[in-house]
């Protein structure tokens, strides 16, 4: 580096002192696709390499994620479905948060299953953009190494949910889910 680079920089950080730790801190607080494999293999109870996977095409299309719920739920439909799940929310930068989901969902749709889930979280710059609808749609997810992953989108945030599980539930739906802090068993 060049002493006109240098001093360009330094006279950067010294007019936006805050944006350079913020870039800084903005890029700590992301989790890498090693850190991922690592904690969803241990989590799932399968090889790192079926976790790598998965992880890799998550990654090729969103990228490095800000934090992750790891947790289980529970669904099952006959036309008419619904989905419940609890688990934890994890940051680098923040102590593990509580959270729970559920939602309905309709369509082409029979069957029930157990699940667990570990869902790559982006764009969350506060934890409160978390707790909102988040549409999708089922039947359209694709399995890597068994596992399932589809992805929901609203309000800027983008949730990547992995999924894998004991039961049978075949077909196609239309859902969203909502999450909060507190359980709720109304699904709407």
């Amino acid at each position: 580096m060049n002493r006109k680079q240098f001093l360009a920089g330094l006279a950067a950080t010294v007019a936006a002192p805050g944006a350079a730790l913020a870039d800084q801190f903005t890029d700590d607080a992301k989790y890498t696709a090693n850190e991922i494999t690592q904690a969803g293999a241990d989590f799932f109870g399968i090889t790192t390499e079926a976790m790598a996977k998965g992880v890799q095409h998550v990654f090729a299309d969103l990228g490095e994620p800000d934090a992750y719920i790891k947790g289980d739920e529970g669904s099952g439909a006959f036309i008419v479905g619904l989905r419940y799940g609890s688990g934890w929310l994890i940051r680098k930068t923040r102590e593990p948060m509580k959270v729970y989901w559920r939602g309905p969902s309709v369509g082409f749709d029979a069957g029930g299953n157990a699940s667990k889930c570990f869902t790559l979280v982006y764009n969350l710059k506060d934890d409160k953009r978390l707790f909102q609808r988040f549409p999708g749609v089922e039947g359209s997810f694709y399995f890597v190494a068994g596992l399932g992953v589809n992805y929901q989108r609203s309000g800027g945030v983008t949730l990547a949910p992995i999924r894998t599980g004991v039961g049978l539930r075949a077909g196609a739906n239309v859902h969203y889910q909502v999450y909060s802090d507190k359980r709720d068993w109304f699904p709407l």
